[in-house]
Parts: structure tokens; sequence; C-alpha cells
């Protein structure tokens, strides 16, 4: 075994193979072992690595590698062994043989199954990276984004390949529009994270085939993974997402709720009955989405003129009646020779090719179609440079969509020319990035030309794209399992570094019942991205589709949502500098509970509420279980200790959700949008007799904060009914501070000249 040291970088060899080992900080540690590919991380931008103290152990058959936080053992045929600070094992090579699963079904019974229709599952074949890591009988799973299932991923099989399913996704799913290929673990209540950077099709087995080990495997590619140590859950998703990226602060009115069908968009006039009808309503509001219809012909970055006579006057018009416009776009590029960004780019080689050279087609919403290869810097640039279209017309942000990419003729084939940098690639390689890619140059074109922080929404999309976009989890379909998979999917891609995230309610396909729109509401209405969303032909699903009772219980909770909206906002201040996620699992939170390390049906948000939905038809009452603390019933202040479960009532419009005591949250004054410049007035609501809470203040929609334009309160309420309010930041603070609580209402004027706030 050879060994060699150049600062923090160890390269450890022997007859056979050559691995490459660089700690980047005292908690992630890096492990690659060449396989001949080239090119740069799409997930990792920038030089993340810091000086760290590192010591170094070497003997004949064992090289030991230590940091404050992790050490890693190498023995003589490479075999890599990751322990904690206290020599507690985390992840250990597995050693033994690996046993298929016996599915107990010849050559002939598995032709006559598929013959009726039956998918019959196979052994993972062919894959040019396997690694095996031993499984402890006590080890749970979680991350990897928005796959489908329960919380905990121990004992499912999942596979890396940006997918359009139109199917009902169900728990057996193995793929969908996302691959965020890592991996967060608990062995024997210690935390670690494995995120192996690869854009080829790969393949987690955790403890499906046999429970004595997991594994993970890839196609092709080279063996490229990071360890990330930390000492609970939340600094493992903190060092994760110093790693990749943590979602940017988002303007403040995208909290705000969001309607969408596909199609308003066919006319102005159907838009504008959509208006007319959430203020007819009172129900709170900031964007309307626009579906493919809005477009000419579904060409991308055009706007149809038959039934819009003047898109930028009447994204004007609704802009002044408190609705922000949001357009989708797709990827694939209509050929058609009169149409000028296929015109350009067929002159500049910016489309993706079949090896012979010539331009690859296919189809998509406007019929034959050609694909940008998003992989090359001036194609982004392109592409960005067309986002001012729709910048100019007025809209609040590009909504991206089919972007695995998708394709009607059936899929790409893997030798289609794609570019990886300025390099010639493949779609093997350049599949699960192409989201990714086309999302980074659509931020870019939003950031260049309006000027304000982007909004981005995407379906596809790979580890580090929540720097440029947020996501939501594709088409899901009116169903009870749909709703009840909302919060392990959500709990997960937070935990993947995906904190602004959401679900389409009520349900993309199928038709919803008018139960199902009220208890998803109910379970979503903390999501990050608040959209109610359906598909062309099935029933309509606005708020007052089904009349009374579903109307006024669905305002209920929309005006809940706009009351803590800038408790969301502090919790995404929070996020940028952890980069943990507001709506989160218990376990998150609580890693020492046992019993929340498998709960599904329940969540937090931020560390402060704890939610706990209605997710089975019909019930009207169910078990909660609080963890650690004291918490208060949020809707009739009852005091309940944690570490037990209780029966709570739970009728149709009862959301049961619970506050830690002697809590503080911030409560907005009512409004049937978030306007950014109303920032005169702040209301604080305190949940106990005492508390403290860190408030953040912005404009709300540019980067002016990024230059120190922000103000901090620490708000400190003793149980002796002082209150301290103090302001640290810049000069434009709110005029006036209310707190309500059970002692009534106070209110705090700002004194410009001592610069405090002072007892009205």
């Amino acid at each position: 075994m050879e060994f060699k040291q150049e600062r923090q970088t160890f390269w450890v060899s022997n007859s056979s193979k050559k691995i490459k080992i660089s700690v980047l900080t005292p908690e992630i540690i890096r492990i690659f072992e060449d396989h001949g590919e080239t090119g740069n991380s799409y997930a990792i931008e920038g030089n993340k690595e810091i000086k760290t103290k590192v010591e170094v152990e070497q003997s004949k058959k064992q090289i030991i590698i230590r940091t404050a936080a992790l050490h890693l053992k190498v023995d003589e045929d490479l075999h890599i062994d990751v322990f904690n600070e206290k020599d507690q094992p985390l992840i250990q090579d597995y050693l033994g043989k690996r046993i298929p699963l016996d599915r107990e079904i010849n050559s002939e019974q598995k032709k006559l199954a598929e013959e009726e229709g039956h998918q019959i599952a196979s052994d993972q074949k062919g894959s040019q990276i396997l690694v095996i890591k031993k499984l402890a009988q006590d080890e749970q799973f979680y991350g990897l984004g928005d796959k489908t299932g329960f919380l905990n991923k121990r004992g499912y099989e999942y596979d890396n390949w940006n997918t359009d399913n139109p199917e009902p996704h169900v728990e057996s799913f193995t793929k969908l529009y996302k691959s965020i290929p890592f991996l967060i673990g608990m062995k024997n209540g210690l935390p670690y994270g494995l995120f192996f950077d690869n854009s080829y099709k790969s393949h987690f087995d955790l403890g499906k085939e046999n429970s004595n080990y997991y594994f993970y495997s890839a196609v092709q590619g080279n063996l490229d993974y990071y360890v990330i140590g930390g000492k609970d859950l939340k600094e493992v998703v903190s060092n994760y997402t110093y790693l990749t990226g943590r979602v940017p602060l988002p303007q403040k009115w995208t909290l705000g709720y969001q309607q969408s069908r596909w199609s308003y968009s066919v006319s102005q006039k159907e838009v504008q009955q959509i208006a007319d009808k959430l203020r007819e309503n009172d129900l709170p509001c900031d964007v309307i989405h626009l579906d493919i219809d809005y477009m000419d012909g579904y060409r991308a970055f055009t706007w149809r003129k038959d039934n819009y006579q003047d898109p930028k006057k009447f994204v004007q018009k609704m802009r002044k009646e408190g609705f922000r416009i949001m357009p989708i776009i797709d990827p694939g590029v209509k050929l058609d020779k009169n149409y000028p960004i296929y015109q350009e780019g067929i002159k500049k080689g910016y489309f993706v090719k079949n090896p012979d050279g010539s331009v690859y087609v296919n189809k998509v919403w406007p019929g034959d179609a050609v694909y940008p290869d998003f992989g090359r810097k001036e194609v982004r640039d392109w592409w960005a440079k067309n986002v001012k279209y729709l910048v100019d017309i007025g809209t609040c942000g590009v909504w991206n969509d089919m972007n695995e990419p998708a394709s009607f003729n059936g899929a790409l084939p893997d030798d289609i020319a794609f570019s990886d940098g300025k390099q010639r690639s493949t779609h093997a390689k350049m599949h699960n990035v192409y989201g990714h890619n086309m999302d980074k140059a659509t931020y870019e074109g939003l950031k260049k030309y309006s000027g304000k922080r982007p909004y981005v929404i995407t379906r596809a999309a790979y580890a580090g794209t929540q720097k440029y976009s947020t996501v939501w989890t594709g088409d899901n379909q009116s169903l009870w399992g749909h709703l009840q998979m909302l919060i392990p999917q959500m709990c997960n891609l937070g935990m993947s570094g995906f904190a602004f995230a959401g679900t389409d309610i009520g349900g993309f396909g199928a038709d919803t019942t008018s139960e199902l729109l009220i208890r998803w509401l109910e379970a979503a209405i903390f999501s990050p991205l608040l959209r109610n969303h359906a598909s062309v032909g099935t029933r309509a699903q606005e708020p007052w589709s089904f009349g009374q009772p579903t109307l006024e219980i669905y305002r209920k909770y929309l005006k809940l949502r706009y009351h803590l909206i800038s408790y969301l906002y502090d919790n995404f201040y929070q996020e940028t500098k952890t980069g943990l996620p507001i709506m989160r699992p218990l376990v998150l939170n609580f890693p020492k509970d046992r019993k929340v390390r498998t709960l599904n049906d329940e969540f937090m948000v931020g560390d402060d509420l704890l939610v706990a939905p209605v997710v089975t038809e019909g019930q009207t009452e169910r078990a909660v279980y609080l963890p650690k603390g004291d918490w208060l019933d949020f809707w009739t202040g009852s005091e309940y200790a944690g570490n037990t479960s209780i029966l709570v009532k739970a009728g149709l419009d009862k959301l049961p959700l619970f506050i830690e005591k002697n809590t503080i949250l911030p409560w907005d004054e009512s409004s049937n949008h978030i306007d950014p410049k109303k920032n005169d007035v702040i209301t604080f609501r305190l949940f106990g007799d005492h508390g403290n809470y860190i408030h953040y203040q912005d404009d709300g929609e540019d980067f002016a904060y990024q230059n120190g334009q922000f103000n901090l309160y620490k708000i400190t309420i003793s149980q002796k009914n002082t209150v301290e309010l103090t302001n640290f930041g810049y000069n434009c603070p709110y005029k006036k501070v209310v707190l309500l609580s059970e002692n009534g209402r106070q209110e705090f004027i700002f004194d410009q000249r001592d610069k405090i706030y002072k007892l009205a």
C-alpha cells in the first residue's frame, strides 16, 4: 500500500487501484476514484475547502486520517471505514458477498407474467461503479429528494434518472423528476451523510436486497462521493448545503397563495375572471400561473395575440389589482423555420445533435421540437437573454416544466450528443443535469434583466439546483395516497437542500373532492410554495368550486397563512445561514426521540410549530405525538406535556396545530396580497408568559440586503412581563411594533432621535 500527502489531500494506492481523499472541512471528506470521466461538478460551485487540522497515522496495513469530526480508516485493500470523533462507526465497507433477492421465478414464468403486463424487477447489472456499505439493525435513511413512499427509506430501492411518468405515483416508483443522490443516515442514533456526485443513471438499494448491507451503483462515471459528518442531523444538513448551496432569500410575495390550472391561460378574459373571483370571495392570493396555452402555438418566448390583445398591458393591470403573473416555459423549441428562436439556435448550433452531427428532433407540446444544449455556457447565456422577453412584459418569474427532458416520441437515446461545458458529452451523462442547467440559465436571465431576486419553479432538478430554483413534486393526482405522501416528500426534499418546495394542492390529475381539497390545503398550508394546480379535463378545484363550507374553510386557512408570512420569511433568513428547511420532519428537531424516526404524518415548521394534518378520508379525530417540551394547542391554548400521544378532535375545519410554549411569533395584518413596501407596523404574538425571537426585515424584493440594508430585531419578554426590543440594522425600521399576549395589547413607537423603541 502506497501513501502520498499534499496538505489536505491524500492518495492511497495498492496494486489494483488508487483513491484520492480530500479533506474539505472537519466534517466533509471527498473520496474519489478516477474511471476516466472528465468535467466539473454541477452540484458544487466554487472552492469549498477550508484550512483544516488533519492528523495521519500510518502502518503497513492501515492508514487513519483524523479531523476534529471524522476518522477515516483505509486498509490495504483500500476498504474505507468512517467513524465520528469518538471513534463510533458511521459508514463501513461491507466485506461479505452480495446475496441477490431470490424472486423464485424461472424464465418461462417471467415471460408469462410480462405478457400479462406485469413488470418483473431485475437485479442491478452492468454498473461500472459499485459501493457497498454495512447496514446496522438500527439504521434509518432519509433524503434523496422527493422520492415516493415513506419518510424512512430503509428497505426500498431508488433510481436517479429524471423521469416524466404520468401514471399515479406510488411507493413502488423508483424514480421521478429529480435526481438528488444525497443520503442521510442514522446508525444507532449517530448521523452522517453520503453525497454521490455522479450525473449518470445511478441506483440506491437501502437494504432491500439484503438487510446486512446497502449499496450505491452507477452505470458510468467516476466514483466520487462525499462523507458528511455532524453532531446531529441538523449539522449534517447544514454541512451538505454548505457544499452544494443554499436556497437564496426569496422575494417575500412568493410565499403568498398561488392559483393555477392547465389552463386559464387560453384567454385574457378567463384569467381576469379567476382574479375577480378570488377578490370577490375574499381569498388572499398573490400569483396566477399561466400554463402552456398562453403561448403562440406552444412556442417558447411568445404570447398569443388572438385572446390577449396587449399582454404587457394586461400583466400591468393584474399587478395593479395585486396579482403577479407566472408563465410556464418548456425547453423544447418548435421546429419552425419562421420562428426566430429556432432560426437563431440553428444558425449558432445551439441544439443537441445526433451522433452524425445532424440536429436531434423529438416531439413535445409544439410538435416536432429541438432541445437547447444547456451544458454550454453560451447556450445558457442565449436562453437567459430570451428570458428578457418575459421580464419586459412584466411577468414575475418563470415556471420551467418538461425539463427532464420530457419527450413524446420515445426517450432520448443515450448517445445523443450533448455538451459538458466545452467538451463533447452524451445524453447519458447530461440527462440528470439538463433541468439544472436550464434553471441556472433562467435564474441568471431573471436576475440580470429584472434586478429582483429571481423566482424560478422547476419540475426537474439535480443536487444543487436549490441555488437557482424553487421546486414542486410534479404531476400528482387527486388521491388520498398522494396527500399522505406529501409530508414525507416535502420533509425529505427539505433535508436534501430544497427548502423552497410545494405540491399541487388538491392534486393535478384526476378529480378531487371537497374533503380532499380541504385536507390537502390544511396539510400544505405551511409549505413554502403554496399553489393549487389542476390538469385540463379534471373537475374544477378553485376554492369556490364546491360552495360552502369548503369556501369558508379554505378562506380561513389562507388567512392563517397570510398572518404568518413574516414567520415563514424569518425562517428563510435563517435557512440562508444554516441550510435548514422550513418544513421539516420531527426527527430533524428531535433526533434522539426514537418515536419520530419513522413518523410520516406530522411535521415541524421551523423549531416552533408542530403540524399534524388529517390525511385519511372521513377522519374527524386523530392521535398526535408530542415530543419533548411543553406544547400549547394553537387554537385553544390548552397545554400538554411532551413525550406522549394525545387524541384530538379534528373536524373538517380543524388542522391539529401545536406551538411550543413560551414562543413569540410575528403576526401579520390581514391582507389580500403581500405588499413588500407596506413596512410600517409589525405585530408579535406571545404564546406563554415569556420568550425571545429574532425577526428579519428588508425590502422583500431586491439584493440591497446583501449590502447590509436589512434590520434584525431581537424581542425578549421576561416572566416579569418586561419587554426588550432591539433593532440591529439600517435606518428604515418599523415605525410601530405591536405585542399581543395574555396581558393584552402593547404598542412600541420607534424614537428616531434615540434609535430605540419606547412604549407608546
